[in-house]
């Protein structure tokens, strides 16, 4: 007998989770407690939480902090009350949000945060960006993002740090996405949007202070299969401008090794924009900027020098997908015309998948030149990582003899 296998996404789970949480922490000096209650929306009369968690069957719940102050040392949490994701406004839901819509637009956010004097938008998919773009406009920032990896886009979230005017949500609408986030929708957008019914159209006025998030902590929990729970201080990235950089240079011997030369501006530029995009990106990770937009991105390896390759393969792979789409508007995969694929993929290949002149991104040292030598090789001329490894020497003699240069930011950048 078949089976209706779509009908498992079509079963909102619901829970049972309880109205309110609190969280304490305790000591000899007494307890600290964090108090949340649950989120819902008002969902054609009825008011629904999460749709399902990150799988269907899996029940979920949103929670927002309330009230509690924790102050463990000198770091504290974010105050309570100060709601952005866990306080969406829900302006058009088709199906209303599930669990990974959600984490997807809280990584968007997280990565959005860094940038605010330009318009900027963030694709995410499974938690990790596709495609980042800083632009001079919304539209022409959500293109870019979206064609550094057009096809990993499909379904994602996409997160924008400007009103949503029509050209924006016109070019939005002619794709497939599950999630928009903005901070309000110019007239008319909304209209353009609502073609896409099933499309999660969010707003989050709060927003315009997005920036404000930058450096505050909350604590990260994560549980174990046996009903443990680890728990850490969220991440906060320490290199935010240029002079918050270190010189690349290191002591071998008693010899000094220092890159020959310093990046020039549009080199920072790609250097601190990559960097702050690869704070939302899953660990072992690498990946390639050009012109303040990504273009390859390695995620969650174990290797650095397999990372640094697949994000090569990758930026090779998304040229060849974008230029099939832009002149034949056809996948490359969808591509039958053998001779107009090679000619695309020999074109790519001549470019080197657009990596001459890009900046290199690594969230660790790398502990071998190797790691940095593949995207030397592809015509990379700037790195930018934390520094801190055994052979840092071997690996500034390498940026050196490729006549590249290469910053340490003293920090490491792992998220798990």
């Amino acid at each position: 007998m078949s089976q209706d296998l779509k009908k498992m996404y079509r079963t909102i789970a619901g829970d049972n989770f309880p109205p309110r949480m609190e969280v304490s922490f305790v000591d000899d000096k007494g307890r600290q407690t964090l108090f949340y209650e649950k989120v819902g929306w008002d969902i054609e009369g009825q008011i629904k939480g999460l749709r399902y968690g990150e799988n269907p069957g899996q029940e979920a719940a949103l929670y927002r902090l309330v009230n509690g102050n924790l102050v463990l040392g000198q770091t504290r949490t974010i105050l309570p009350g100060r709601f952005l994701v866990s306080d969406i406004e829900l302006l058009q839901s088709g199906k209303h949000p599930g669990k990974t819509n959600l984490t997807d637009a809280d990584n968007a956010l997280n990565i959005l945060r860094y940038f605010k004097d330009r318009p900027t938008a963030v694709i995410v998919k499974h938690n990790n960006p596709c495609g980042v773009s800083r632009a001079d406009s919304l539209e022409t920032a959500y293109l870019k993002a979206y064609m550094a990896d057009r096809v990993a886009a499909f379904g994602g979230c996409i997160a924008v740090n400007r009103p949503v005017d029509k050209a924006t949500a016109q070019a939005i609408a002619e794709q497939y996405a599950e999630v928009v986030v903005a901070p309000e929708y110019e007239e008319g957008s909304l209209e353009i949007l609502a073609r896409r019914k099933n499309l999660r159209v969010i707003a989050i006025k709060d927003m315009a202070r997005l920036n404000d998030y930058v450096g505050e902590r909350v604590i990260d929990f994560k549980s174990l299969m046996d009903g443990g729970v680890i728990v850490q201080w969220s991440f906060v990235p320490q290199t935010l401008t240029k002079e918050d950089l270190l010189p690349a240079e290191a002591v071998f011997e008693g010899k000094t090794h220092k890159v020959a030369r310093q990046p020039t501006d549009a080199q920072y530029r790609d250097l601190l924009f990559g960097w702050l995009v690869e704070s939302g990106i899953t660990s072992n990770s690498v990946i390639y900027v050009k012109d303040e937009t990504t273009i390859g991105i390695g995620t969650g390896e174990q290797d650095r020098v397999g990372v640094a390759q697949i994000a090569v393969d990758k930026a090779f792979r998304k040229l060849a997908d974008r230029y099939c789409w832009e002149e034949f508007n056809t996948p490359a995969n969808d591509m039958t015309d053998r001779e107009k694929l090679n000619s695309i993929m020999e074109r790519v290949k001549n470019e080197k998948g657009g990596l001459p002149g890009s900046a290199m991104v690594s969230d660790a040292f790398f502990p071998f030149p190797d790691g940095v030598t593949v995207g030397l090789e592809q015509g990379v001329t700037s790195v930018i990582q934390p520094g801190g490894a055994m052979n840092d020497h071997l690996v500034i003699e390498a940026v050196n003899k490729a006549g590249a240069t290469m910053v340490f930011t003293g920090q490491r950048s792992f998220k798990h």
